[in-house]
Formats: C-alpha cells, sequence, structure tokens
C-alpha cells in the first residue's frame, strides 16, 4: 500500500527537480531548519532531541510527489470495497479479533468501543500492523513543512512528531508512518497523538506503534472522544422505492427510523426496518448503493471524511462479527 522512502542526496538537486518548491522557500533548507530548531526549542522542547530527529534529514523528493499528484479516485464503490475488505482481510480479521479477545474486551468495555470495529480500523488503516508505511515521520513532515503548498499545517505536525521524541514515546528511528506523517498502527498525526493516544499498560509510553494495548486503547480513546455509541452499529444498505426524492439523500437530512419506513425505505432484503427509533441519514457512495447511517458512521467520518472509507469499516466491522 505503502512504498518506502526515497532520499535525494543534494538539496540543490531536489529543488531544481521539484516544481513550485523553488518559488515557495526563498531560503535553503539548512537555514529553515536552524529557524525551526530555535522555535522548538522556545516551546520547551530540548534541542537534543531535535539534533537527533533530525540526523540525515533533508527533504524527501517522493513525497513532494505524492502529494503534488494524489491520484484522482476513480474506483467504483464495488471495486474498492473488493480491495479494501477482501476476503482475506476479513478472515485476518476474525483471528485477530479471536487472538487479541481478552485485552480488546477489557479495552471495549472502558471505552465503549465494540472490539470488531477496533479491529476493523486495525485492518483497513494498516493491514493490521503490517504496513506502516515505511517512511521517516519527521523526514516527511520536515518535507511538508518545508514545502511551501500546506507548510503551516505540517510545520504544526512536525513540531508536535519531535514534542513526541522529547516526551521519550519512540526513537528517531521507530517513528514511521506515511508520506504524509500519520503514524502507528492506526495512523494517527502526531496532533491525534497528543490528542488521544493512552499508554494503557502505565509503562509511561503512549506506544502506537508496537505495543498493542496502546494502539488499542488509543484507538478506542479517539472513537469514544468522538461520541461512538457502542449500543449502535454504524447503518445498514438499503432499497428505496421508485420514484424516490433524492433531495431526502445526504447527511443533512435526520429522520427517526420509523419516518425513514414510511417513506419506502427497506431493506435489502425488502424487509421492514428495525423499530428501534433511531435518527439516521440516507448516504450514497459515488457509484454506488444507499446505507441508511446512524451516529457512529458519522464519529467514523471525523476519522476519514471519506463516504468508501466509513462503509468500508462498518462493513469489514460486520464481517468479522462479534
Amino acid at each position: 500500500m505503502f512504498r518506502h522512502l526515497r532520499r535525494v542526496g543534494a538539496i540543490a538537486g531536489f529543488i531544481a527537480a521539484t516544481p513550485g518548491l523553488a518559488a515557495a522557500q526563498q531560503v535553503d533548507f539548512a537555514t529553515w531548519k536552524q529557524t525551526l530548531r530555535d522555535e522548538v526549542i522556545s516551546k520547551g522542547i530540548r534541542g537534543e532531541t531535535f539534533d537527533r530527529a533530525f540526523v540525515n534529514v533533508s527533504p524527501i523528493k517522493r513525497v513532494v510527489e505524492l502529494d503534488r499528484n494524489q491520484p484522482e479516485f476513480k474506483l467504483t464503490f464495488d471495486q474498492y470495497i473488493s480491495r479494501v475488505v477482501p476476503k482475506r482481510r476479513v478472515l485476518t480479521g476474525r483471528k485477530k479479533l479471536a487472538e487479541n479477545r481478552e485485552i480488546l474486551t477489557e479495552i471495549g468495555k472502558k471505552y465503549g468501543v465494540q472490539p470488531r470495529f477496533i479491529v476493523a480500523f486495525w485492518g483497513i488503516e494498516t493491514d493490521f500492523g503490517r504496513l506502516d508505511g515505511g517512511f521517516s515521520v519527521v523526514a516527511a513532515l520536515a518535507t511538508l513543512a518545508y514545502d511551501g503548498r500546506r507548510s503551516k499545517f505540517f510545520r504544526g505536525e512536525l513540531i508536535r512528531a519531535i514534542r513526541i521524541l522529547d516526551q521519550g514515546h519512540i526513537t528517531p528511528e521507530r517513528m514511521k508512518g506515511s508520506w504524509a506523517g500519520a503514524m502507528g498502527n492506526f495512523q494517527f498525526m502526531p496532533s491525534s497523538f497528543e490528542n488521544f493516544a493512552v499508554d494503557y499498560d502505565g509503562d509511561g509510553k503512549r506506544d502506537i506503534w508496537r505495543n498493542k494495548k496502546d494502539a488499542f486503547a488509543s484507538a478506542a480513546n479517539y472513537l469514544s472522544k468522538s461520541g461512538w455509541k457502542n449500543d449502535q452499529t454504524w447503518g445498514r444498505q438499503i432499497t428505496l422505492p421508485a420514484g424516490f426524492d433524492q433531495k431526502l439523500v445526504g447527511l443533512k437530512v435526520r429522520k427517526r427510523m420509523s419516518e425513514w419506513q414510511a417513506l419506502g425505505v427497506r431493506k435489502v432484503d425488502g424487509s421492514a426496518l428495525p423499530k428501534r427509533e433511531l435518527m439516521a441519514s440516507l448516504v450514497q457512495a459515488t457509484r454506488g448503493p444507499v446505507f441508511l447511517t446512524y451516529n457512529n458512521y458519522r464519529v467514523i467520518l471525523k476519522w476519514n471524511r471519506s463516504t468508501y472509507f466509513a462503509v468500508a469499516v462498518g462493513t469489514l466491522a460486520e464481517k468479522i462479527g462479534s
């Protein structure tokens, strides 16, 4: 899923090979780095932490390429689901749930998140920890912070990443993630780490990279603080009657289950909707089916604002089962 980082030996060569970067930056990388170091120290982070984090760090051409040329999403819904929720991942998810059932049940009760959803996020984000991205988080974020397109956002994330190192949660060598700086088993940005990561086993470190207890609890804490309800699922695929008013499709419209039932909305098999009076909205994936979605669907969108992603998490959780 992710590609390994590719460093560029000379900064001048990097800038010349990357359209837009030279225009965006009026200073060389070394000068920019010194200014950043001064800012980091002013925020109470040790200079030696910064120096260790930036050993052999220079802009990564591949990171800018990925940021500049994110491919237009062209998969149909069915193609996406078949790739992201294949049978292999479902079977692995069931195995991982069984292997970690005791700790997942414990964490699930503490934070109010069903274990199958924790496992589903884990599976879709990193294939259960197998794919973490392979990039140095500091190097990737430094590249994007030095680049001019979204430098303010990534500079803030970079400073947070250095603070995480300064606190001793991880070493620079082990702080691996995606080209955009998302880290660990559940691909937290440094800001998400600071807001939601948990030291569940009490060893003084919030290790979302190799400590499954910390990683599971951090994901559950994120969902819990985002409004997750453990007495509900995420939604369900439904069918609409002929001539249904398409203006009612979308998250801006919320109705009780009985109201959708009265409008002719039915389960895929044609049977009646559940009688529980949940508030729900209709969502249609681009080139895909229609879903009746509940509160937890909206919470998944806080994690990743993609209809495809949210439905994939829910679908995988359903297939993994309890």
